[in-house]
C-alpha cells in the first residue's frame, strides 16, 4: 500500500512540474545574436564582382543571389522532398517490437465449478516473473496504399506548381533587372552631363540677374530667359531622379550587399531597337501555352481531379493484411516461437453520408479553378495588347527624342560656330548647349523605356529565357548561357556593340 502511495505522489509531482511552463521574453542577446547572424548573410557577396558588370551578367547574379528567387528555388525542393516522403507512404508497414513484463510475484490462478460451485483446482501458474517478448511484422492496408498512391500523384503536380512559380520568379526578375539595368545605365550616361548642366545653368542665372541689375537690357528678356532655364533644370533633374535610383535597385536584385560598390558595363549607343513580330494572334497563343500561372491552375485542376478519386476510394472498406515472427520467454508456452497472420476488414458506415458533400466540394473548388483560369487569360491577354501598345509607342517617343536629339545637336554646333566668329552671345551658347543635354537625357530615358517595355512584352509572352540548372553553373558561365539564350530567341535583342557616340564628350569640352 505505502509503495502504491508512492508511485502515484510521484507521479502526480511529475504531471505538475511538466505542466509549469512559462513564457519568457527574448533577451537583448538572443536579439544581437540573430540580428548580426542575418546582417553578415545579407552582406557576404558569394562570388565577388571582378569588374564590370554588363546586362547578362546583372542577370546571372539576381537568378543565383536573388533572395526571393532563393526562396522559390528552397520552395521547389521543399516539394521535392514531400513528394519523396509521399513514395515512402506507398510501403507497407514493417515493425519490430520487444518487450519486458516482471512483477514480484506469479500472477497464479484457480478454476471453480460452474456446477458445484466449488473450487476445480488448486492454485497455478503458466507465467514466469519476468518475461522478454519480442516481434517482427509486416502490415499492409490495401485501402491505404490506394489513397497514398492518389496523395503521391498530388504532390508530384505540387513539385509542378512549385516548379512553375519558380519559373514565373526568374521570367519575371530577369524583365525587373533588364529594365533597372538599362535605367542604370542611362544615369551612368548623362551623370556628367547633368553635372554640366548645372554649373551651366547656375553661370547663366548669374549673368542674367546682372544683366537685370546692370540694366543692360529690358528686364523682361533676361527674366524670360531666367524662367526658361529653370524650367530646363527642373525637368532634367526630374528625369535624373528617376534614373537615379535604378542602381540601388539593380544592386539589391543582383544580391548584393546594400551600399556595395560595383561597376557597370557602359554599352555604346547604336541606333538598334529591339524587333518583335507583333503578331496578336501568335502573341496570345504563346502566352496562353507558357504563361507559368496558368500552368499552375493546370496542375491544381489535375489535383482535384485526383481529390475526386480519393473521395471514391474511401467509400470502399479497409482490408489489413498482416504477417510476422513472434517470440516469447515464457518457459511455461509449449511453443516460444511462433508465426502469425491476420486479416482484418473494416468499414465506416457513416462515410456514405459524408460522401456527398465531399464530392460537392470538389465541384466547387472545380467551378473555382475555372473562373480564375478564365480570369488569368484574360488579365493575360490584356497584359500582351498592353505590352505590344507600350513597345510600339515607346519606340516612337524613342523616334522621336532621337530626331529632336539630331536637330538640337545641330542646332548647338551651329551655335557654337556663330559663339567663336562672336556672331552669338555667350547666354545663346549655354542655353543652346542646355539643350542639348536635355535632348540627350529625353533620349536615354526614352531608349530605358524601350528596353522597359521589351523586357515586359517578353514577361508577359512566357517567353522563358531562363536556362535550367542554375545552381550548378558559375556567374561568367550562366551569363554566357543567358547571352546564347536571348540571341536565340524568336525576337532579337538591342545589339551591345556598335560605335562610340563622342559627341557627349566633345561638347562637355
Amino acid at each position: 500500500m505505502m509503495v502504491q502511495r508512492i508511485v502515484v505522489a510521484m507521479g502526480t509531482l511529475l504531471m505538475l512540474t511538466g505542466c509549469m511552463v512559462k513564457p519568457y521574453v527574448l533577451t537583448m542577446q538572443d536579439v544581437q545574436t540573430r540580428a548580426t547572424k542575418d546582417l553578415q548573410t545579407v552582406t557576404t557577396i558569394q562570388e565577388p564582382v571582378s569588374g564590370p558588370i554588363n546586362l547578362y551578367e546583372a542577370i546571372a547574379r539576381a537568378l543565383k543571389y536573388n533572395l526571393d528567387a532563393k526562396v522559390k528555388a528552397m520552395q521547389a525542393q521543399l516539394a521535392h522532398q514531400q513528394l519523396n516522403v509521399a513514395h515512402y507512404s506507398l510501403l507497407p508497414q514493417l515493425s519490430a517490437n520487444a518487450g519486458f513484463d516482471g512483477r514480484n510475484n506469479f500472477a497464479g490462478g484457480v478454476g471453480q465449478s460452474l456446477v458445484t460451485g466449488r473450487q476445480a483446482v488448486e492454485a497455478f501458474t503458466s507465467s514466469e516473473k519476468n518475461v522478454t517478448s519480442g516481434n517482427l511484422a509486416l502490415s499492409w492496408d490495401v485501402l491505404d496504399f490506394g489513397l497514398s498512391f492518389v496523395r503521391a500523384q498530388q504532390a508530384a503536380d505540387n513539385v509542378m506548381i512549385a516548379e512553375e512559380e519558380k519559373r514565373r520568379i526568374a521570367v519575371r526578375l530577369a524583365q525587373d533587372v533588364r529594365s533597372a539595368y538599362w535605367r542604370a545605365i542611362s544615369a551612368e550616361r548623362v551623370l556628367h552631363r547633368v553635372e554640366f548642366l548645372n554649373e551651366s545653368v547656375t553661370k547663366a542665372l548669374e549673368s542674367a540677374q546682372q544683366i537685370v541689375d546692370k540694366k543692360l537690357q529690358s528686364p523682361l528678356t533676361p527674366l524670360n530667359y531666367r524662367r526658361d532655364l529653370l524650367n530646363i533644370q527642373r525637368e532634367v533633374q526630374r528625369l535624373y531622379r528617376e534614373l537615379s535610383t535604378a542602381r540601388t535597385q539593380l544592386a539589391s536584385m543582383m544580391g548584393l550587399p546594400p551600399g556595395a560598390l560595383y561597376e557597370l558595363a557602359v554599352p555604346m549607343r547604336t541606333g538598334t531597337l529591339p524587333i518583335v513580330n507583333l503578331d496578336t494572334e501568335s502573341m496570345e497563343q504563346q502566352a496562353l501555352l507558357f504563361r507559368a500561372e496558368l500552368r499552375s491552375i493546370d496542375y491544381q485542376k489535375r489535383i482535384n481531379a485526383k481529390e475526386a478519386r480519393a473521395v471514391f476510394l474511401e467509400l470502399f472498406p479497409s482490408l489489413r493484411l498482416s504477417a510476422g515472427g513472434y517470440y516469447n520467454s515464457n518457459s511455461f508456452l509449449f511453443n516460444q516461437n511462433w508465426l502469425g497472420y491476420a486479416s482484418q476488414a473494416s468499414y465506416n458506415l457513416l462515410s456514405a453520408f459524408r460522401t456527398p458533400a465531399k464530392l460537392k466540394a470538389v465541384d466547387a473548388q472545380r467551378e473555382v479553378l475555372d473562373a480564375q483560369s478564365m480570369a488569368m487569360t484574360m488579365a493575360i491577354l490584356t497584359e500582351v495588347h498592353v505590352g505590344a501598345v507600350q513597345l510600339a509607342q515607346t519606340k516612337q517617343e524613342y523616334e522621336n527624342a532621337k530626331n529632336y536629339h539630331d536637330t538640337q545637336t545641330a542646332i548647338t554646333d551651329y551655335t557654337k560656330n556663330l559663339w567663336f566668329t562672336h556672331s552669338t552671345s555667350d547666354l545663346t551658347l549655354i542655353r543652346e548647349r542646355v539643350n542639348d543635354v536635355l535632348a540627350e537625357v529625353r533620349m536615354d530615358s526614352a531608349q530605358s523605356g524601350v528596353e522597359t517595355a521589351y523586357a515586359t512584352l517578353l514577361a508577359s509572352l512566357g517567353q522563358d529565357a531562363v536556362p535550367n540548372g542554375i545552381g550548378g553553373q558559375t556567374v561568367p558561365q550562366l551569363a554566357e548561357t543567358l547571352r546564347t539564350i536571348w540571341e536565340s530567341l524568336p525576337v532579337r535583342v538591342s545589339d551591345e556593340e556598335g560605335r562610340a557616340d563622342n559627341h557627349a564628350a566633345s561638347l562637355a569640352h
